[in-house]
């Protein structure tokens, strides 16, 4: 009977503590875990579309292969020896906030191995630390992925989807037809290798005859990570499917073409597209320019002849066995004519194919090889606009630029990438040879 008793008291004592426990998770532990309808636990979305600003400049920091791993337990590589013993992850997020104050960027692109796989034993924990920067700058930032990222624990689709989700990125896991940031607002498509392929526009100034249509296109393409090709391991390739699609997207943005017998070159003073003459016999297609972004070099780097070098060209070119036809899309679009890439780390110079430029980032990342003694880098782009007789007009100029993270983040190795105003000068000289011909 004793027994009994006690088994009775024991059920009502474990009742009375679970009833307890249910009644405190009503009134107090549910009522503070309740979303507050002011506070919204969603992504801080960037302000889109991009715009020029209001001194007709739009900025671009390009971070290439920051090689991040676990933070302060990740020691940097090739490094001096004098360095080594407090060098870790924590000085490649120092240099990227640096180059974020020193530059103030409207746009920061980071050109993929974000984070080293190897190294990084959690996948989304090591991207939060790769992008903090950026996101507490409010800045937009895009991003697309090297051959290393996926080599933790996630597939290369879960690494891009949670990097579009991030606060102010405008990264997309697929090209979507609306350019938006919002997941809800945007048609994928998702019948195209890879993942990561998507474009960007950037507006026209504030207040300027283009503040309300792109002027400046921004492409970002998945080159993938390794490959197989008859047994022999090589590096992956930008897919047809991808560059027909890029194709399919720059027919968009371009301006109406000139016909039959009209040359077209922006006239400065009268602020405006004028012809030239009406009676060349000539057509000339004008369009808006564009820049792309990946990470994995093509063939045509290493097989040259590469001109007009600009930088450090310290490495041998690791791209892939197979060349599917980038470069030969890119002249045939006419609108590209800068390209920035990574991978190979102690590469960081621009050099001319065909026309179009192909310009390393150099390695930004501690943990990323590179040369002891040789500072990590960064590269800043920035697309210029012309002057009408009162208002900004169509972009004029690209140029850019390196830094180092020197202690100074000294700036060197400036140049001009495109400039309209050459060009058009150029088109004049060939019209005044074919008339006085």
């Amino acid at each position: 009977m004793e027994s009994a008793t006690s088994w009775i008291h024991s059920l009502l004592f474990f009742s009375f503590i679970i009833a307890s426990l249910h009644l405190l998770d009503r009134l107090i532990i549910s009522s503070k875990l309740t979303t507050d309808q002011n506070i919204q636990l969603i992504k801080k979305q960037p302000q889109l579309p991009l715009h020029f600003n209001s001194d007709g400049t739009f900025k671009i920091l390009q971070v290439a292969d920051m090689h991040y791993g676990n933070g302060m337990v990740t020691r940097c590589r090739d490094v001096l020896e004098s360095e080594f013993n407090y060098c870790s992850d924590l000085n490649t997020t120092q240099f990227l906030r640096k180059m974020i104050e020193i530059e103030n960027p409207d746009l920061i692109v980071f050109t993929g191995d974000n984070i080293f796989g190897a190294s990084a034993t959690d996948a989304a924990e090591s991207l939060f630390e790769v992008f903090a920067p950026a996101i507490q700058s409010e800045i937009p930032w895009a991003a697309v992925l090297g051959n290393h990222d996926q080599e933790s624990t996630m597939n290369r689709e879960e690494l891009m989807y949670l990097i579009s989700l991030m606060d102010y990125s405008v990264s997309q896991t697929f090209p979507s037809t609306k350019v938006t940031s919002d997941p809800v607002k945007q048609h994928p498509i998702t019948n195209i290798d890879g993942f990561g392929n998507y474009n960007l526009e950037v507006w026209g100034a504030p207040g300027s005859y283009f503040s309300n249509s792109s002027i400046l296109n921004l492409y970002f393409l998945d080159s993938g990570d390794r490959a197989v090709v008859n047994g022999v391991r090589t590096y992956n390739w930008i897919r047809e499917s991808q560059l027909s699609w890029l194709h399919d997207i720059s027919k968009r943005y371009q301006v109406n073409t000139i016909t039959g017998t009209a040359l077209a070159f922006h006239v400065h003073d009268l602020g405006q597209w004028k012809n030239a003459d009406q009676s060349v016999e000539s057509s000339l297609p004008m369009m808006h320019p564009a820049l792309a972004f990946f990470h994995i070099p093509i063939p045509e780097i290493r097989q040259g002849p590469i001109k007009d070098i600009v930088g450090t060209d310290r490495e041998y070119v690791a791209c892939s066995s197979v060349n599917s036809g980038v470069l030969k899309t890119f002249v045939s679009m006419g609108d590209v004519k800068a390209v920035f890439i990574g991978h190979d780390h102690t590469n960081d110079f621009c050099g001319n194919l065909e026309g179009i430029w192909f310009c390393y980032g150099g390695c930004f990342g501690y943990h990323g090889y590179g040369v002891a003694g040789w500072p990590r880098r960064a590269r800043v782009i920035q697309a210029e606009l012309g002057k009408g007789k009162e208002l900004w007009m169509g972009v004029e100029k690209i140029r850019t630029w390196k830094r180092l993270d020197d202690g100074v983040l000294t700036k060197f190795d400036e140049q001009v990438l495109w400039d309209r105003q050459s060009l058009a000068w150029k088109y004049q000289g060939w019209y005044g040879k074919r008339v006085s011909g």
